[in-house]
C-alpha cells in the first residue's frame, strides 16, 4: 500500500507497510497516482506529456524500488510482543473548575458527577500502584490534571515530594507534567511550576475574541485578560524546560493558524491547537463540510512553520512533530495510546479509567487504588485493538502513523472502537502530509 499526495511544488510517495517516505519528481509522481504505471491508457498520456525514453526510464526506477522492498511492501505479521506495564498516570486532582468552557468534555470540572478533589492519601496510593505495576520501566509519567488542579495546589506539592521519596528506593524516576487554565497561576504556583514540572501545558485558544467566546469564568466573563499575563511570565522564566500552550480550534474559527500565530506573537514558541470533538449538533461542533477549508488552514500553518524557521524563530507545533527515522515499534503503532494497559486515569474517588476521557462513563471503571486493575475484561478489549482489526483503518495509509485514532472518539461517535471519528481521521492525515511537506523543505 502506498499513499502519493503534492504540496506546492513537492511529491511524495509513502510506503505504508515499510515506513519509508520517497520525495520524488513529478513524473514519478504522474506514474504513481491512481498507480497509472499498470494502466496502458494512461501510460500512453504520459508518453506524450514526457517522451518515451524518459517514462522508460522513470519505469526502471519504479521497478528498483518495487524488487527493493521500499514501495508496495508487505502487510506486517503483527503479534503481541511486549507484556504492557502501566507507566504513566492522569491524576483528577479536582473534579471542579474555575472556567466554564462551553466544549468542556469534563462537564465543567465534574464529569457529570459531584464536584469533588483528591486526597493525599487517594493519590500515595496511585503512585504506589504506578510504581509497584511499572515492572523495569525506570521514567514514569504523572499528570496533574482537572478540572483546574491548581485548586488543589497544596496537594500537588504533597504529591510530588511523595513521589520524589520513591524514586531511589525503587529505581524510578518521576517526570510530572500539570493543564493548568492559568486563572490561578500567581507568582507562588509560576515559580513552583518551574521548578518541579518537567512539562506545563497552558489552556489559551488563540485571538482575545475566540478564547473569551468558549472559555469564560464562572461570572461569563472572558478569561483571556486574567490568563495571558500569568502565562507569558511563567513562559519567561521557564527557560529550556518544557511547555505547551494548548488550544481548541472550533465552527467558530476555521481560519485556527491565525490564532497560532497570534499565539507565536504573544512570545509562545511551542504550541499545540487541536480540534474540538464535539456531537454535531452542537453550534461549534467541526463537521464533515469543514474538512477541506481545515486541510487548506494546516498547509497555511505548514507554510507559516517554514517561514518562522527560515528567519531564525524557535517555533515548535506540537502536531508537525513527526518522527521518521525512528519512533515506536510496529506493534506499538498498530496498538496506539495504551489506554488502560500502559496508562490510567485516576479519580479524586480513587477510581482507575483508562484514559482521562473515560470518566464518568462507569462502565469503563478498571479498578481502583486498593484493589488495583481488576476488570480484565474492559483492559482486554483496549489491549486488543489493533489498526489491522479495525475495517476503516486497515486499507489506510496513516495507520502507522496515527495507530487508529482516539478510542474515545470512536465510542462517543460510532459507539465503537473498530469505527474511528472519521474528522479526526481526515484531520490526522492532513497533519503527517504537512509534516512530511515540513521536513522535507527544511533539509
Amino acid at each position: 500500500m502506498i499513499h502519493v499526495y503534492k504540496i506546492e511544488d513537492m511529491h511524495f510517495v509513502i510506503d505504508t507497510n515499510s515506513g519509508l517516505v520517497h520525495s520524488v519528481d513529478e513524473i514519478i509522481y504522474d506514474l504513481l497516482i491512481e498507480e497509472n504505471f499498470k494502466n496502458e491508457n494512461k501510460l500512453q498520456e504520459l508518453c506524450v506529456k514526457y517522451g518515451q525514453d524518459i517514462i522508460d526510464e522513470a519505469l526502471l526506477e519504479i521497478k528498483y524500488l518495487i524488487d527493493n522492498k521500499m514501495l508496495y511492501t508487505e502487510e506486517n505479521n503483527i503479534v503481541n510482543r511486549i507484556e504492557p506495564a502501566v507507566k504513566a498516570m492522569c491524576l483528577n486532582m479536582t473534579h471542579d473548575c474555575n472556567l466554564r468552557c462551553e466544549y468542556c468534555f469534563a462537564s465543567q470540572g465534574t464529569y457529570n458527577g459531584e464536584r469533588a478533589y483528591m486526597s493525599y492519601e487517594t493519590g500515595k496510593k496511585a503512585f504506589d500502584y504506578l510504581v509497584k505495576s511499572s515492572g523495569n520501566r525506570i521514567n514514569l509519567e504523572v499528570d496533574f490534571f482537572g478540572g483546574e488542579p491548581l485548586m488543589n495546589f497544596d496537594t500537588i506539592k504533597k504529591l510530588v515530594d511523595y513521589g520524589r521519596s520513591l524514586e531511589e528506593k525503587y529505581n524510578k524516576h518521576f517526570r510530572f507534567t500539570i493543564t493548568t487554565n492559568g486563572v490561578l497561576l500567581d507568582e507562588e504556583k509560576r515559580d513552583y511550576i518551574n521548578e518541579v514540572m518537567d512539562n506545563v501545558v497552558l489552556s489559551i485558544d488563540g485571538r482575545k475574541d475566540i478564547n473569551d467566546r468558549m472559555r469564560k469564568t464562572v461570572n461569563n466573563k472572558g478569561s483571556y485578560d486574567i490568563i495571558v499575563e500569568n502565562f507569558k511570565k511563567l513562559v519567561d522564566k521557564r527557560k529550556d524546560k518544557d511547555y505547551f500552550a494548548r488550544g481548541t480550534f472550533t465552527a467558530y474559527n476555521l481560519d485556527f493558524a491565525d490564532d497560532v500565530k497570534h499565539m507565536r506573537d504573544l512570545g509562545f514558541d511551542k504550541i499545540s491547537v487541536e480540534p474540538v470533538v464535539a456531537k454535531p449538533e452542537e453550534k461549534y461542533a467541526l463537521k464533515e463540510e469543514h474538512i477541506e477549508k481545515l486541510k487548506s488552514e494546516y498547509e497555511k500553518l505548514a507554510k507559516l512553520y517554514i517561514d518562522y524557521k527560515n528567519n531564525d524563530k524557535k517555533f515548535q507545533f506540537f502536531h508537525f512533530n513527526i518522527e521518521l527515522d525512528g519512533g515506536p515499534c510496529i506493534y506499538k503503532r498498530s496498538i496506539g495510546c495504551g489506554a488502560g494497559t500502559e496508562y490510567v486515569a485516576v479519580t479524586p474517588e480513587g477510581d482507575y479509567y483508562p484514559c482521562h476521557q473515560f470518566v464518568g462513563e462507569k462502565k469503563f471503571i478498571i479498578g481502583n487504588v486498593d484493589d488495583g486493575i481488576t476488570n480484565d475484561e474492559v483492559v482486554n478489549m483496549f489491549r486488543n485493538v489493533s489498526v489491522n482489526e479495525k475495517p476503516v483503518c486497515k486499507d489506510c495509509w496513516a495507520k502507522y502513523y496515527c495507530s487508529g485514532g482516539c478510542h474515545a472518539n470512536a465510542y462517543n461517535f460510532n459507539n465503537d472502537f473498530k469505527v474511528p471519528y472519521n474528522v479526526g481521521c481526515e484531520l490526522e492525515k492532513k497533519r503527517i502530509e504537512c509534516s512530511i511537506f515540513i521536513k522535507a523543505k527544511l533539509q
